[in-house]
């Protein structure tokens, strides 16, 4: 298929990157040194919500090792403002955050002022010299909380309202014959990638050139809105990707420090170097998650879905950032799932409060929705009396159905349907492995002290974001293969991937292939990684450029060896005739340059899908959850490296279980975060969830890109919340208790327990 050999796509290739990560030899920003080279330190605000009154850095300044300390007022002229990338609507405009505080802060981590010293250490302990002077403000933790608007263009604190939807919710539910709401929530956390950010600067006066290293996911757009920011050409501007310690979408994004630190560089004509330790990284990343709903579903007492009624609001935090607003509206746009689902109706409010600005986060909206409505159809089966699988069954969207549209959702895209897929198989698969039939007595049961549940969730999600990709082959002197793409690495096996694509398709030897991604000095044009799209658009952009470049090789060893291109095949490094003779690889790149440039340009997106599962225990004394096995099957249309995929679920449902039952970022009533380190933030560690499994499956390839492929990858993450909190509540069901709210701690658990106790003192 879509001329692939098949010789590698397909197959569990060990990763190319892994031999340099194993071994010690991979490059961090942080391992980087240059002569010269200064160390950034910045100052954060320690309150919420205040006026700056003053800011006195004299004492630092005189401090020895101290380079120089910037504030607003350095920067000549408006102070810039971080623009937006993703979801830009006009409401936004007002609450985008400017790059360093000017005369206000609006959370605890705001940067202040930017120390430049010697060493590290000198430049913190300058920061303990500067004398910020604050008129104190009430902080906002919520909705409602205060009636003060935090910023003085807005009559309060709603950065967005909108309503979307399909169909008429509101006869849907006039004709129902059962209907039910509940409120749900997902707290705050984030992803907390091992590597922390980092940059380093370097200013060139001679040349006016700017290098910064250290970027990542979205190298050229970054670029362009620097060079705006600093008066500079695109050109005059490098951004350089290295090795990166994860990403998962909250690394990469336009940052305030990706300002300040090449403004410091170019300031005192030196590298600077900037590494976030872990307590800045935890209140100056983006947050995440963090959403409540209010879910009405309108139904026929035989469990056909009629209609879906909802609203969604969303902490956005103290700002507007690059890419925040896309967590509310995949929130609404997701809530209808794998569902045939007529009528629609939500509406989405953004609030802004005393909080780190939030930003996309694996799954961004998608963990949400799914919990919110998959939690909804499990009370639905409950009170109608009907199997938690049956009920999916019946109203799942049937393959005959597809492409299914669910237009109207979100207002800065436009029509969209879910295009290929069999929702019903792959949910039957999940039951299989589950063993749904046969586990289905132990429902709440209480064996050995704890009860058991199993649950259900499924899901639909999509990736592949366009607009376009591109890539960059070149055939080297010594016969080897030089893969350039515009897409980013944050760690999940892209060079492999497209190694593999780029092998099969010019028939070079894997191990003779290098690829390079994601800095501006690559292509001129790239889009980085994000929304799934590294191996739809990157993949099919290199696979774009490997055939462009297999007809210029076959071309010229026409030409040398006077044989018709039909003839002639590229094997073991040689193109060989159907004669018998043949010329090298590494000959004809002597004789002439060759390369070839590819696109991949696509604006429909993948949409892969799948169902989770998971058999869990809660002991009622002291509401601790084990999981005893999970299962999520997904099919992703077409599997380049099955390993990668499979190692991409594992990861994702790990990282979803601390969404459940570990991570949450906790403030107090002053917006002051409570656990800003790794002694009080809790995340899940390999031997927490030793039972998990992922099935992949390539059912339905997508029709949208040459490779068959899906977003991957968070597929693996969507869903944990809605299959797992479903457990839970199954395994609690003979108690009376619901299971509305996460992370789902012993704490909360045990509470509910108690309270249901209380309510009904005779459950067990």
């Amino acid at each position: 298929m879509n001329n692939i050999s098949q010789l590698l796509v397909g197959h569990p290739v060990e990763r190319m990157e892994d031999a340099r990560f194993l071994s010690g030899s991979g490059v961090f920003v942080d391992d980087l040194e240059r002569d010269g080279m200064l160390h950034a330190a910045i100052l954060r605000s320690s309150i919420a919500h205040a006026d700056i009154v003053s800011i006195d850095a004299s004492a630092a300044l005189r401090m020895p090792g101290v380079h120089t300390v910037i504030t607003a007022a350095d920067i000549a002229g408006e102070v810039p403002v971080i623009p937006l990338r993703l979801a830009p609507l006009p409401e936004f405009e007002p609450f985008r955050q400017p790059v360093i505080a000017i005369d206000k802060v609006r959370y605890v981590g705001e940067p202040i002022a930017v120390v430049v010293a010697d060493s590290r250490a000198i430049a913190e302990d300058a920061l303990e010299a500067i004398d910020v002077q604050f008129e104190v403000l009430s902080a906002v933790t919520g909705p409602g909380v205060t009636e003060d608007a935090l910023f003085a263009c807005a009559d309060d604190n709603v950065s967005l309202r909108y309503s979307a939807g399909f169909g008429d919710a509101d006869a849907a539910f006039a004709s129902a014959d059962y209907v039910r709401t509940e409120r749900f929530s997902v707290q705050r956390h984030t992803a907390l990638p091992m590597e922390t950010r980092g940059l380093l600067a370097e200013w060139d006066s001679a040349s006016a050139r700017l290098v910064v290293t250290g970027a990542t996911k979205v190298t050229f757009y970054n670029r362009r809105a620097l060079a705006k920011m600093l008066d500079l050409r695109q050109d005059d501007i490098d951004l350089i990707e290295i090795d990166v310690g994860g990403g998962f979408g909250v690394r990469g994004e336009f940052y305030p420090e990706d300002f300040l630190i090449p403004f410091a560089a170019r300031k005192l004509a030196r590298p600077v170097k900037w590494i976030e330790d872990r307590r800045e990284h935890l209140m100056a990343i983006n947050h995440s998650r963090d959403v409540a709903c209010e879910l009405s579903i309108a139904c026929r007492s035989d469990g056909m879905m009629l209609g879906l009624r909802g609203a969604v609001f969303s902490d956005m935090g103290a700002y507007i950032r690059t890419n925040g607003g896309v967590v509310p509206a995949k929130a609404a746009q997701f809530l209808p799932g794998p569902y045939r689902i007529p009528n629609v109706s939500v509406s989405v409010e953004a609030f802004m409060t005393s909080k780190t600005p939030v930003g996309t986060y694996r799954g961004p909206g998608r963990f949400e929705a799914n919990f919110f409505r998959e939690r909804l159809i499990d009370m639905v089966a409950s009170d109608l009396g009907i199997d938690a699988a049956e009920i999916r069954r019946k109203n799942l969207i049937t393959e005959a159905e597809l492409p299914y549209p669910i237009d109207g959702l979100v207002p800065y895209e436009g029509p969209t349907s879910y295009d290929t897929g069999n929702y019903v198989e792959v949910f039957e698969r999940a039951l299989l492995e589950i063993g749904w039939q046969d586990k289905r007595h132990l429902q709440g049961k209480m064996i050995d002290g704890v009860r058991h549940g199993i649950g259900l969730g499924c899901f639909v999600e999509s990736g592949g974001a366009g607009p376009k990709e591109n890539a960059a082959l070149t055939l080297e002197r010594d016969g080897a293969l030089t893969v350039a793409v515009g897409s980013s690495v944050l760690g999940q096996g892209l060079e492999t991937v497209l190694g593999q694509i780029a092998s099969d398709t010019l028939s070079i030897p894997f191990d003779r292939i290098r690829v390079l991604h994601g800095s501006t000095t690559l292509l001129d044009e790239g889009f980085g990684t994000y929304h799934s799209r590294a191996v739809v658009m990157g993949g099919s952009a290199v696979l774009d450029a490997a055939k462009k470049l297999r007809e210029r090789i076959l071309e010229q060893a026409a030409n040398r060896l006077g044989r018709p291109n039909s003839e002639l095949t590229i094997a073991d490094q040689h193109v060989v005739a159907a004669n018998g003779a043949s010329v090298s690889l590494a000959d004809l790149a002597a004789e002439q340059v060759l390369s070839a440039d590819g696109t991949f340009a696509n604006t429909t997106r993948t949409y892969s899908y799948g169902t989770h599962a998971a058999h869990v225990t809660v002991d009622p004394r002291t509401g601790r959850v084990e999981i005893l096995d999970y299962v999520a099957v997904e099919d992703v249309g077409r599997a380049i490296n099955p390993a990668i995929v499979h190692g991409q679920a594992i990861g994702a449902i790990v990282q979803g279980l601390g969404g459940v039952f570990l991570d949450h970022l906790i403030y107090d009533e002053q917006a002051q975060l409570l656990n800003a380190s790794l002694a009080d933030y809790l995340v899940p560690t390999a031997s927490d969830f030793p039972r998990l499994r992922a099935v992949t499956l390539e059912l339905r390839p997508s029709l949208t890109n040459p490779l068959g492929a899906k977003g991957a990858g968070e597929g693996g993450i969507v869903a944990v919340a809605a299959a797992t909190a479903n457990a839970v509540a199954a395994a609690l069901a003979p108690l009376g208790v619901e299971v509305n709210h996460l992370p789902l701690t012993p704490p909360r658990l045990w509470r509910l327990i108690k309270d249901a106790r209380d309510r009904t003192p005779t459950a067990a």
